[in-house]
């Protein structure tokens, strides 16, 4: 079953605050704007918690480090471990380590491949990520459709091919363009850029040197929308002649956003994650029942609604 918050879990947080406990937490990277914004929202609300001690670590985005720092939490005695997993396929072995050793695990934001077979004791908070691309993209077209747009070539920016969150938010892409209302726009190449800005930069830089003419990029995060934007305006590309799309409302996000540069971005409440997991892993620790999912929504992010959004994340 599925649990949507709607706020952020804040009454449950301060109704644990009583509760004296140490949680492991291995984050994929600590090198990561949305992650880290996830990462302090969690350690502030820790700390406005009377005995809930929370030990983070940074895996480095190494899949064999974070397992190891799983069974170091394990081994330690902590009363239940959050994890960020830096890959989402490689996911087994944690919930396996952690079972073993009779901890309690959560892992956030990004989903495991194992989530629908979760022993009783582990749970997954994050995002439904068949919102985020499909909210970016149904934007996106009626964007072009706004500008009189017969016909739509886009470039997509892939996130991590390792990352569930990257292939659901591409699926959603190219589902959005399967439909009669948005299949004028064809996708001229998809690559990744591993979340990252410089990667995407440079592979934006790529494509415009191949001359091909385009109307767009929709890319899977925030941190490669800004690179391609980086890279097309060093090119001297109008940016009023192209859609521009990402995922996450982080600060940069938004003042590009503000600039002009940034068309769309769908608000991934890390914050709400942050405080989700948090509050799931207290009551797991004490022994109390947590659904296997529990999703934070997505919310659409435009120049027209911008300011509802500008203090968060």
């Amino acid at each position: 079953m599925k649990k949507l918050i709607l706020g952020v879990a804040l009454s449950a947080l301060m109704c644990s605050s009583a509760f004296a406990a140490k949680i492991g937490v291995s984050m994929a990277k600590f090198d990561d704007n949305f992650l880290t914004v996830l990462r302090n929202g969690m350690i502030a609300q820790a700390k406005g918690m009377s005995g809930v001690e929370l030990q983070v670590e940074d895996a480095q985005n190494d899949v064999a480090k974070q397992l190891d720092q799983i069974k170091n939490f394990a081994a330690s005695g902590v009363d239940a471990i959050i994890v960020n997993p830096v890959d989402t396929s490689a996911t087994q072995a944690m919930s396996d380590a952690a079972a073993a050793a009779k901890i309690p695990l959560v892992y956030v934001n990004r989903q495991p491949v194992n989530v629908d077979t979760l022993p009783d004791n582990q749970a997954f908070v994050a995002s439904n990520e068949a919102e985020s691309g499909t909210l970016e993209t149904k934007e996106a077209c009626r964007l072009f459709k706004e500008a009189g747009k017969k016909e739509a070539n886009v470039y997509v920016i892939m996130g991590e091919l390792s990352n569930q969150a990257a292939v659901q938010r591409t699926k959603d892409i190219e589902e959005v363009i399967a439909t009669p209302d948005c299949s004028f726009i064809k996708i001229i190449d998809k690559q990744t850029s591993n979340w990252d800005r410089d990667q995407a930069q440079n592979l934006m830089t790529n494509w415009l040197s191949s001359g091909k003419a385009f109307d767009g990029v929709i890319a899977n995060n925030d941190e490669s929308a800004i690179g391609a934007i980086q890279a097309m305006k060093a090119a001297n590309v109008d940016m009023k002649s192209v859609i521009v799309g990402g995922v996450d409302a982080t600060q940069d996000a938004l003042a590009a956003m503000q600039a002009g540069d940034l068309d769309v971005t769908v608000f991934q409440d890390a914050a709400g994650q942050g405080a989700g997991a948090l509050d799931a892993a207290l009551k797991l620790s004490k022994g109390e029942k947590v659904e296997h999912k529990v999703y934070v929504p997505f919310q659409l992010v435009t120049p027209a609604n911008i300011d509802k959004f500008l203090k968060k994340n």
